[in-house]
This record gives C-alpha cells, sequence and structure tokens, in this order.
C-alpha cells in the first residue's frame, strides 16, 4: 500500500522563507516499509516539504529464516524505488540520498540488491549501520522537541531493528543497536493468532534479555521518552482514537505508560481481523503491531519512563537534515532554538503586526498575573497564552475577513516547535476567539477540545480578547495594568501615555468572554501614570 501525502512544513511550517530553488530528496529504505520525503530548501537552512511517500513492501519478510531477501520483496522494492525516483525527479529534486538500514544490512543478497537497484531504479544506496541510523533519528528528534535540561531517552522502532540514544540536553550519552524489530520480533515469537500467552510471555522475555545485556541499568529514570517509526506513530494514532481525539497528526503527541498498557492488553485479546479495525491502526501493520507495542512498553518499563512523545518524521527527516549540514545549506545558529523564538517567526512569515502583537502579548501576561488568584492557571497556560497573543492576528495574512478564523487554521498546522498537537490547538482555539462570537459547542474546533481544555479557552480566550480590545488603536500607549478582586467583580486599573479613551472603550467592548469565563463583573478604571 502506498500513501502519497499532501505538501506540508516541518521546520519551515514555523518559519516559511523564500525559497532557494534548491529541492533535496532522501530515501529511507528499511525492513518493513520505504519511505522518500522530497524538500525545498528555504534561505537559511529552513525548508519545507513537497512530498513525503511511503510503501509497504515487507522487505525483511522471512529474511530471518532465509538469511536472503526474497524474490517478492524485491521486486516489491524495486518497483517502489523506480516510482519514488520518478516522482523526486519530477519535483526537480537536484540531490538525491538514500540510504538502507537493517534488512539490506542483514541480507546475504544485500550487496547485490544495492546494486541492482542503482542499475534498475537509479537509486545509488549507502548501507548504513545501527549507529549511525540511532544518529539519524536523534538528529530529528532533537530538531522537533525543546528537551533542554531533560534526560531523555529516543527510540527508533523499525521493522528489523531498534535504535536507541540516551541523552541529556544536547549531550548524547549512549548510542545502541538492537535486532528488536516488529517484522523480526513477530516472525520470531508469534505463531498463534490472536497470540498465545506462551508466545507472547517468550517475547517479553526475549527483549528484556536483550535490554538488559546491552544497556546499564538507568541511575535514574529519564524523563520521557521521544520515539519514531512505523509502530510509534501507532501507538499515537490509537491512543488519539481512544481518547476521542482528532489533531491534524500525531507528531508531538504525548501518551502515558498506562496507555500503553491499555493499548496492548487489547491488541493481544484480538486476532489480526479484529485489530485491522481498530481506529487509529493501519491494516497492513495489524499483523506486527503486537510485538511493536509490547516493545515500547518494556522500553518504557527499563528507562523508568511514564511518558512517550511521538516524533512522526523519524530517520528521514534526519537523513534531509545531515545532507542541508553535508551540503553547507544549513544555518549555524548561535541562538538556542525554542518555542517563543519558533512562534515570533512563524508570526513574521505571516506578515503580522509585531508591534500590535508584542502588545497584547505584554497587557494579556499583565492580566493574566494580576488575576492569578481568578483562575489558578500554571506557567505553562501562561505560555499558551503568550502564544496566542503573538499569533492572534496572522489571519490577516489571508484576507482581514474572518481573519480569526484564518488564525485559527494556520496555526492549528503550523507544526510549531516545543508544542503538543492538544497545546498547539489551544493556542488556535485562543486566537479563533479573539473576535466575533464566543466559543460555543456547536463549534466543531471548540467542540473537538475536551471539557478542560474548553474551560481553558474560555479563560485565556478572555483575557486574550480583552488584551486585543486595550490596544483598539494599536499605539501602545496602555502600558500598565493591576488587577483588584472583590466579592463578584474584577477591577482593572489602566495606566498609560496619552488619551486611552479609545482603549477603554475597546477593552469594555470586548469583556463578554472574561465575565463569562470568570462570572465576575468587570470594571475597567483609568489612572494617572
Amino acid at each position: 500500500m502506498v500513501d502519497g501525502m499532501r505538501p506540508q512544513g516541518v521546520r519551515g511550517d514555523a518559519a516559511k522563507g523564500k525559497s532557494s530553488g534548491q529541492r533535496l530528496a532522501a530515501l529511507d529504505i528499511g525492513t518493513n516499509s520505504i519511505r522518500c520525503i522530497v524538500v525545498e530548501i528555504l534561505e537559511g537552512g529552513d525548508y519545507r516539504v513537497l512530498d513525503d511517500e511511503k510503501a509497504t513492501v515487507r522487505l525483511g519478510e522471512g529474511l530471518a529464516a532465509s538469511g536472503s531477501i526474497s524474490t517478492a520483496a524485491w521486486e516489491r522494492a524495486a518497483q517502489a524505488l523506480k516510482r519514488m525516483k520518478q516522482i523526486a525527479d519530477g519535483l526537480g529534486a537536484a540531490h538525491f540520498v538514500a540510504v538502507a538500514t537493517s534488512a539490506v544490512r542483514k541480507a546475504a543478497n544485500g550487496k547485490a540488491f544495492v546494486a541492482a537497484m542503482a542499475k534498475d531504479a537509479g537509486v545509488e544506496i549507502e548501507v548504513i549501520d545501527g549507529e549511525q541510523e540511532a544518529e539519524l533519528a536523534a538528529l530529528s528528534a532533537r530538531h522537533h522537541f525543546d528537551m533542554a535540561g531533560s534526560r531523555y531517552a529516543m527510540i527508533d522502532i523499525g521493522g528489523g531493528s531498534v535504535e536507541m540514544v540516551t541523552a541529556t540536553g544536547e549531550h548524547i550519552e549512549e548510542i545502541h543497536s538492537l535486532e528488536l524489530g516488529a517484522v523480526l520480533l513477530t516472525e520470531r515469537f508469534i505463531h498463534g493468532d490472536p497470540a498465545p500467552e506462551k508466545d507472547l510471555a517468550r517475547l517479553r522475555k526475549h527483549i528484556r534479555q536483550s535490554l538488559k545485556e546491552t544497556l546499564a541499568t538507568p541511575d535514574f529514570p529519564v524523563q520521557c521518552l521521544i520515539g519514531s517509526g512505523g509502530t510509534l506513530n501507532a501507538v499515537g494514532a490509537m491512543a488519539m482514537a481512544l481518547r476521542k481525539e482528532a489533531y491534524g497528526s500525531v507528531h508531538g503527541y504525548e501518551v502515558l505508560r498506562s496507555e500503553v498498557v491499555h493499548l496492548l492488553a487489547m491488541l493481544e485479546r484480538r486476532d489480526a481481523r479484529e485489530r485491522r479495525e481498530i481506529a487509529g491502526l493501519s491494516p497492513e501493520r495489524a499483523d506486527i503491531i503486537i510485538a511493536g507495542v509490547t516493545l515500547v512498553d518494556e522500553l518504557m518499563r527499563f528507562f523508568g519512563a511514564n511518558l512517550l512523545r511521538i516524533n512522526e518524521r523519524g530517520i528521514r527527516e534526519g537523513l534531509i537534515l545531515k545532507s542541508l549540514d553535508d551540503l553547507g545549506l544549513m544555518e549555524k545558529r548561535e541562538v538556542r532554538r525554542d518555542w517563543r523564538t519558533v512562534v515570533q517567526e512563524f508570526a513574521r512569515s505571516c506578515h503580522s503586526d509585531e508591534g500590535h502583537a508584542e502588545t497584547v502579548r505584554d497587557l494579556s501576561l499583565q492580566i493574566f498575573d494580576g488575576t492569578a488568584a481568578l483562575h489558578g492557571l500554571d506557567e505553562r497556560a501562561r505560555q499558551l497564552l503568550e502564544a496566542a497573543a503573538l499569533l492572534h492576528d496572522v489571519g490577516y495574512f489571508i484576507d482581514y475577513a474572518k481573519h480569526h478564523k484564518h488564525s485559527y487554521h494556520l496555526i492549528r498546522h503550523a507544526g510549531l516547535f516545543g508544542f503538543t498537537p492538544r497545546e498547539q490547538e489551544v493556542v488556535a482555539n485562543l486566537a479563533r476567539y479573539h473576535r466575533k462570537s464566543l466559543p460555543k459547542k456547536k463549534h466543531d474546533n471548540f467542540a473537538l477540545l475536551s471539557a478542560e481544555d474548553q474551560q481553558l479557552v474560555r479563560q485565556l480566550g478572555g483575557i486574550l480578547r480583552l488584551a486585543d480590545g486595550l490596544d483598539r488603536c494599536r499605539s501602545g500607549n496602555l502600558e500598565r495594568i493591576t488587577a483588584e478582586l472583590t466579592g463578584k467583580t474584577c477591577t482593572l486599573r489602566l495606566a498609560g501615555k496619552g488619551d486611552l479613551g479609545v482603549e477603554l472603550y475597546g477593552g469594555q467592548s470586548k469583556s463578554d468572554l472574561f465575565e463569562e469565563a470568570f462570572e465576575r463583573k468587570l470594571v475597567l478604571a483609568l489612572v494617572k501614570n
């Protein structure tokens, strides 16, 4: 089965710059599937994705028993590679890099396969070892997740092997590659449908023993696992479906170990036909998913991690990033990438009014801090409010009319660094309600949220909506807000420079959501600076 994905951005999502005109293709030939990504390079080393193609070819099918790539798997791979090379050529990719991992590495006829693909498909393939594979996965993970000061483990589960990298912040500690891929484990240990208990016990024992023999027992638990590969994407998609959430992708999605345990128990009870019907699970992965999720569970147990974050991009994107660096196209940044910088870059790429956005940000945070006793929200909520304030008007990039709705869609699909899909959805909703109608459950975007997040959007949205009104002239004249809470009344005292009459009017006209969310009468009072 082939899945042609719509054009999307990765890092370039959050900061679309001018195109350099150069295009690059990267191809990852794994044990279970082949992925090809084509990108257009932007100025400064950013890029946007033009095409992302997947073919499930099962190159490692029967490899454990025969030691060679089968004729059928060889032909499936050859057809997929020819097609992907044609797509890359059609999109004008001047650079084409391809790597093969576990299956080709192990196969007795692996060298012959590489030679044949160069001749028949026009694809020059480099066979990389497990450590190189792990480094590419780690490169992708560190590109998307802000883990400064955290101890974590990055894992990439393929069909034939799993690659693991432990790190603290930017510093890699250990790199390991083990032959514990989902296809390999399934063929070796699972021989019934549904999987017999004795098979599952043998599978789990083997995984535990392999981890114990290869990896040093962690001195203390890692804070989270960052996982890539088809198995991890499936875990994220199934968890999202069970929660009845429907975000644009699983990239950055967070899954608790308790949810992994629940998913595994559900999978083990069902036969292959029943597993194919599970929401979020691709039918083509139903036969190997039990072994893959068992491995995820054991990795979380071994590392003492209660949280799993999904990296949808994986090795192929790591290959893109390495290629950009090798070609001298990756901008060397002195400042560490963080969520606030990415948000500001995205706002600039949409030609947002930076001065107004920063004023609304400052006013929003003053209101948030001054009313802390009223809402009791934490620092992360404050950051979501700040991001929404900086981005609330990006919809002007499309059109003034309904720009709040345009802002919602732009933010939702921006792929903002440092935010989970849930957090990005909250930020998008905050921008959506900075003007016009209040949140209503009949609105599809609002109904998607949990009850807790709906309340969060009401409260933070009320603050943002009010702050936007308080800069009605876009003059930045209002400089300071202090809050006083008495009974059922919240009084905000406004101080600044010049005539603040329009700012007062703007705040009063946009106080409705604040009053509804906090169940308080809002009084705005001008004071001398």
